[in-house]
């Protein structure tokens, strides 16, 4: 790393800010801080390609924090091409792979004690790769009493496939899901579940979603969509407030960066989530998300199941209730917030109100 080389990837960067970013007016002063920080000589001690990438990813996100922007190192050459690298085959092959190892972001699929349904989703890889795998886990926890859907770990990925999970989750009647403006087409793109999905629905059973402060983008977009049209629970912390989708383009041989060319908004409340994010439902530490809603959703399953006269569904209705009884034995469970508390305790720890004892 040399100083005629940074000059050069600013100047690519700058110029790359000011066709692409979807904030034009920003772009500029992203632009102009940029330049004061290479006039300054605030480079000019770097000599390590990824430090360099990383103090321009803090400089990038100086003007408004948009967590989207962000410039990357790699040790192999990325391909000579203007255009977004999502465009370049060579590109799409090794993305493709690392969405196949990471089976496309689908980390857990579950059965649990008393049939309820967990998945855990930590990235929504492209549909036209990972389509598949999601029907698939989708099918798996159809005939379920109640869904947790776990993003806790969830940092973003592609509208197409969010639409794909949320399209199990509503009925026949397509649903307007989410807005997308995009910059370089001006034009606003709508997208919406489906009329069909290749397999069953996943409609009027309960839904719990648990998210966290690392909950991001395209996760954030699904916890709004089904807190806003009341199709589930929101349980855990207040997510990350990510919403510009963006590609990448190369800068130098090793340098990607990662611009935000489009802005989400949700179409009921109007609301763009960059820099606000997902405020829950239930507002409970990431860590104790899973417990209180496998509880909640025990208790709903149970209160289905124990009025029928049906063999089969008093033997669930027993198996839930095990399920209930072994769950934290030594904690009770504040019917409120779904907090984890020790017996002794006369309020809840995270809500203060007051619980049953004994």
């Amino acid at each position: 790393m040399n100083t005629t080389t940074q000059v050069e990837i600013v100047r690519s960067l700058s110029e790359k800010l000011k066709a692409h970013y979807v904030f034009p007016e920003i772009a500029e002063k992203i632009c102009l801080c940029l330049k004061k920080h290479l006039e300054d000589g605030d480079y000019s001690g770097i000599t390590e390609d990824e430090l360099f990438a990383l103090a321009l990813t803090l400089h990038l996100q100086e003007v408004n924090h948009d967590e989207h922007l962000w410039v990357r190192w790699h040790a192999e050459p990325l391909p000579e091409n203007d255009d977004p690298l999502r465009l370049d085959p060579a590109w799409q092959e090794v993305q493709k792979l690392k969405a196949r190892l990471d089976n496309f972001g689908i980390h857990r699929v579950e059965r649990l004690p008393g049939n309820i349904g967990y998945i855990d989703i930590q990235y929504f890889h492209r549909a036209a790769w990972g389509g598949a795998t999601v029907v698939a886990a989708m099918n798996f926890l159809a005939n379920t009493s109640a869904l947790i859907i776990d993003l806790r770990k969830c940092t973003g990925g592609y509208p197409v496939m969010v639409a794909l999970v949320a399209s199990f989750l509503f009925g026949d009647e397509p649903i307007h899901l989410s807005n997308i403006y995009w910059r370089d087409e001006d034009l606003t793109q709508q997208y919406w579940s489906l009329p069909y999905v290749p397999g069953e629905r996943y409609v009027g059973k309960p839904v719990y979603v648990l998210v966290s402060n690392q909950t991001f983008s395209a996760a954030e977009e699904l916890a709004s969509i089904l807190q806003t049209r009341r199709r589930a629970i929101i349980m855990g912390e207040q997510t990350d407030g990510g919403a510009h989708p963006g590609t990448s383009y190369r800068l130098h041989a090793h340098f990607e960066v990662f611009i935000p060319i489009g802005r989400g908004t949700n179409p009921i409340t109007g609301e763009d989530l960059e820099g606000v994010g997902v405020t829950p439902d239930v507002a409970i530490p990431q860590e104790h998300a899973f417990l209180a809603a496998y509880h909640r959703a025990l208790k709903d399953a149970l209160a289905s199941q124990i009025s029928s006269s049906s063999v089969a569904i008093k033997a669930l209705a027993q198996e839930t209730q095990s399920a209930l009884d072994n769950l934290a034995p030594n904690q009770i469970v504040c019917p409120t917030c779904g907090y984890p508390n020790p017996q002794f305790r006369a309020t809840c720890k995270n809500c203060d109100q007051t619980l049953p004892v004994g």
